[in-house]
């Protein structure tokens, strides 16, 4: 292997902060190239540096990675908005405060979720799409899914335990999960204001109140104009997801024009860290691929 493909980054070293009227957005860069924006997913101690870090290698030698941390997550600032209300307000924040211009972009579950809203509100945005579980809805599994009742009760009761059942629950394989995952993630997830953030999402009462509310409103269900997106997109799934279950990606495959479909066995929800390899390599076939718009 050449140096360039061994090369791990640290935390500090790629760690930016870029001041906005809304307050400061922290974010990770790493590698020279075309900009590639990286969105995280939710969850307990969930951070954008955590689902991507030991991706970066891979991706920085072909792209400018630039990992965003969404308010509500505890290290960009908080806003008094729901997390994911302010999540897409803070990637058009970043990439104008950065002058990007059209960028490529992952998404992990919510992250891909932002990505497909803005995609179908700004079509100017993005240039390729990746998504990692989470977008579409459900046709054949009950919702919520497994994985996310097991976060509201880690939410409502913030034990160790129920953390690390709500972490294997993200994997195909538990020995992924290691005790430094855990303890990076209790800490997290257990402070004060993390925690009041998380529970505004995925607190029962919370879940419920924002799903009568998408009942009630007027406004179409993103899911449903999905066929709105334009770019190129590749949707990666791992094949044995307990938190989106893969019959999710029927709907973005029949109705996203330019959208392929990329399955990973043995994989739970994590296809990003567990299918480390397998992903990276589908991925940047996909966003090197000549010919993109």
């Amino acid at each position: 292997m050449t140096e360039a493909t061994t090369r791990t980054f640290g935390y500090d070293e790629t760690l930016r902060e870029l001041p906005t009227e809304q307050g400061v957005l922290r974010y990770h860069e790493a590698g020279e190239g075309p900009p590639l924006l990286l969105l995280h997913g939710s969850g307990p101690g969930v951070t954008g540096w955590r689902n991507y870090r030991g991706n970066l290698a891979a991706f920085a030698r072909h792209f400018r990675c630039l990992v965003l941390e969404f308010p509500g997550f505890g290290v960009s600032d908080p806003t008094d908005e729901h997390p994911m209300a302010a999540a897409p307000q803070a990637v058009t924040r970043f990439l104008d405060g950065l002058s990007l211009g059209r960028v490529d972009v992952v998404g992990n579950s919510m992250g891909g979720i932002v990505a497909a809203n803005l995609a179908i509100a700004r079509p100017d945005l993005f240039r390729r799409i990746v998504t990692v579980g989470g977008i579409g809805r459900s046709v054949f599994s009950p919702a919520p899914g497994e994985g996310i009742n097991l976060l509201m009760d880690f939410t409502e009761n913030p034990t160790r335990e129920a953390l690390v059942r709500w972490m294997h629950s993200m994997v195909y394989d538990p020995e992924v999960v290691t005790d430094e995952m855990v303890e990076e993630r209790w800490t997290q997830a257990t402070d004060p204001d993390t925690l009041a953030a998380a529970r505004r999402m995925y607190g029962r009462k919370a879940l419920a109140a924002s799903m009568a509310a998408a009942e009630a409103s007027d406004r179409p269900p993103y899911w449903s104009m999905l066929h709105k997106i334009t770019a190129p997109t590749l949707v990666t799934w791992g094949r044995d997801d307990r938190v989106s279950p893969l019959d999710m990606a029927l709907l973005p495959m029949r109705t996203m024009p330019k959208a392929e479909l990329h399955v990973l066995p043995d994989c739970g929800h994590w296809v990003m860290i567990e299918q480390k390899e397998a992903w990276e390599s589908a991925v940047l076939a996909f966003l090197t691929r000549p010919g993109g718009s």
